[in-house]
């Protein structure tokens, strides 16, 4: 039988803090796509015909799946700061880069090299994970993760 002994427990309301910040930095990267959806909402005729429609579908389950993705990123981030011991900024600020690098850096490298894609379309999402990673990392650094910080 399978236990959840092996994750590290992280004060809930770091998880709570740390998922507004990381949904935060995406809702900034998703604002086009609900910009867009909002001027729609203006130009629809009554809120029922709205609220059927699909860019509604669809802001709706981009904005559930971002609050669920980054409630976990913010569980793993947190684990990661307890598990390792690590209580200072630089030391948080090297876990957040190194989640960066192994999460985020072999997409951009892609879309760099094999996709050709432009330069500052792939800077400003690499600029979002690093908010996404480093900055998280911080933040729960800062707020603290421990449950206990005794133990």
């Amino acid at each position: 039988m399978a236990t959840l002994n092996y994750l590290p427990p992280v004060k809930p309301s770091a998880i709570a803090i740390g998922t507004v910040f990381n949904h935060g930095v995406s809702l900034a990267l998703l604002a086009p796509v609900f910009g867009d959806t909002y001027h729609r909402a203006q130009a629809a005729n009554s809120k029922e015909e709205f609220l059927k429609s699909k860019e509604a579908a669809s802001a709706a389950a981009a904005w559930g799946s971002s609050l669920a993705g980054s409630a976990l990123q913010t569980y793993g981030v947190g684990a990661l700061l307890v598990a390792t011991g690590t209580l200072s900024y630089k030391g948080a600020a090297y876990l957040g880069g190194l989640v960066f690098l192994a999460s985020s850096a072999p997409s951009f490298i892609s879309q760099v090299f094999t996709e050709k894609r432009p330069l500052d379309t792939v800077a400003v999402g690499a600029l979002a994970r690093v908010f996404e990673t480093v900055g998280l990392s911080l933040a729960l650094n800062y707020w603290g993760v421990r449950q206990n910080p005794f133990d």
